[in-house]
């Protein structure tokens, strides 16, 4: 059975900063890239960040590039997303993802991914 369990998530002023983390079970967490969406209120889920099974690459959506940096642990089977400079805009449930299949590349759409987390609220405020 895979889980994933988000943590992290709360209220930040607007410039703070938050760190996200993802811990997943259930499968062979070195094997699959991973990734991080967020969805906001009456709006569709948003790729945010993905990073390659070593970490060796990522890639980012455009909207937080040069603030939200992923990475992960193998040996803690945990991925992390810091966030800095937040903004208002990136109110949102941020979730973790896990592809249908191991290795292959960083995927950015929601359809590339099996399994998710509950998700965990961020919400900047001014």
């Amino acid at each position: 059975q895979v889980q994933l369990v988000e943590s992290g998530g709360g209220l930040v002023q607007a410039g703070g900063s938050l760190r996200l983390s993802c811990v997943v079970s259930g499968r062979t967490f070195s094997q699959y890239n991973m990734g991080w969406f967020r969805q906001a209120p009456g709006k569709e889920r948003q790729f945010v960040a993905g990073i390659s099974v070593d970490g060796g690459d990522s890639s980012y959506g455009e909207a937080v590039k040069g603030r939200f940096t992923i990475s992960r642990d193998n040996a803690k089977n945990t991925v992390y997303l810091q966030m800095d400079s937040l903004k208002l805009e990136d109110t949102a449930v941020y979730y973790c993802a896990l592809p249908r299949s191991s290795g292959g590349y960083v995927w950015t759409q929601t359809r590339q991914y099996l399994h998710w987390g509950q998700g965990t609220q961020v919400t900047v405020s001014s």
